[in-house]
């Protein structure tokens, strides 16, 4: 049997913020049960907001030609999600939104194209979020669960586990709680080992 397959999304604007290097050890965790990790970078890829062009009610393909597609294309070939995103004012950050808005045409393959019933559909997948935050509001992720949750269904993914810390903002705040690193590293060996 293959190793199984896991799209890490690194959706931060900083590629060595707090969100990354929890979804850094999450890979590591990953690929330590054996599992192979393709990484992807948001910040440093081209991708149009939706612009609802309705393209996407052909055959479930969105019809924007950008970094999207091989996005798109590698998150349908695994079997594990991870998403790691920052939360900026109560929601998240614009990458990790757009990269959702782009996944509308997910929506309209699985309700409309193929008219699955809302709720309905099996999950072939499993999904890991990560995210913090500055402040420490109790409803802080509240908004963004909810997206998750919507974006992981269109995906066929249950939403596995999620980690969410508060009172992280500065680039490297998480170095000084290194329980919140070894329970990413936990996480994503978990991922691995559901996915075998």
């Amino acid at each position: 049997m293959d190793a199984p397959l896991i799209t890490a999304i690194h959706a931060s604007p900083r590629r060595a913020g707090n969100t990354s290097t929890l979804l850094d050890q999450a890979v590591a965790g990953a690929r330590g049960r054996g599992a192979r990790v393709e990484e992807v970078i948001l910040r440093g890829l081209k991708i149009s907001p939706c612009l609802e062009l309705y393209g996407c009610k052909k055959d479930g393909r969105c019809v924007i030609n950008d970094d999207f597609q091989p996005v798109y294309d590698l998150m349908l070939k695994s079997q594990g999600l991870m998403l790691a995103a920052p939360i900026f004012f109560y929601g998240l950050c614009a990458q990790a939104k757009i990269l959702m808005d782009r996944c509308q045409s997910l929506w309209v393959k699985k309700y409309w194209i193929d008219q699955t019933p809302f709720g309905g559909g099996v999950k072939t997948r499993k999904g890991l979020f990560i995210s913090v935050g500055a402040t420490t509001g109790a409803k802080l992720f509240d908004g963004a669960l909810m997206s998750v949750r919507y974006f992981f269904d269109v995906l066929e993914a249950e939403l596995w586990q999620s980690l969410l810390y508060r009172g992280l903002d500065f680039e490297g705040d998480v170095q000084a709680h290194p329980h919140y690193l070894t329970e990413a590293r936990q996480a994503g060996a978990g991922l691995a080992d559901n996915l075998l």
